[in-house]
């Protein structure tokens, strides 16, 4: 079955709320891995090599999270690493897409600060209503 945009744009949805709360204790939580796999999914369902970056840092952020070690170094290399890409990358969505995978990048960007500097950074939600 063909995935509609209403169905990316809920996935979108989903991801950027998951970014949204504590990244470390969803990781604890049944789900992410189903999670990562679905964006990877729609990432290559979008046959556009300028997203292969993407693709390549979900699947390393996925293993990480599944390895059961979390190094917050390099949980937050990649988040910021997605965040940016995910941002260029808003450019090839259409329609009501566009504004998600922008929310979605910059939801990344702030859960990336919120694994480096747990103590001092503001949770994603709060940077995200900031913004």
């Amino acid at each position: 079955m063909e995935k509609t945009e209403v169905q990316n744009q809920v996935h979108l949805d989903a991801a950027t709320t998951l970014l949204t709360g504590n990244l470390l204790e969803e990781a604890t939580r049944a789900g992410l891995d189903n999670t990562f796999q679905r964006w990877i999914q729609d990432l290559k369902a979008a046959d556009n090599p300028e997203l292969h970056q993407l693709i390549v840092d979900m699947q390393d952020l996925k293993a990480h999270f599944g390895s059961g070690t979390y190094d917050k170094d390099v949980i937050g290399r990649l988040l910021t690493r997605l965040g940016e890409n995910t941002l260029k990358a808003a450019v090839f969505a259409e329609g009501n897409t566009q504004p998600r995978v922008e929310k979605l990048g910059e939801a990344l960007l702030a859960a990336a600060k919120q694994v480096q500097h747990p103590g001092t950074a503001n949770t994603a939600e709060q940077d995200l209503q900031n913004s």
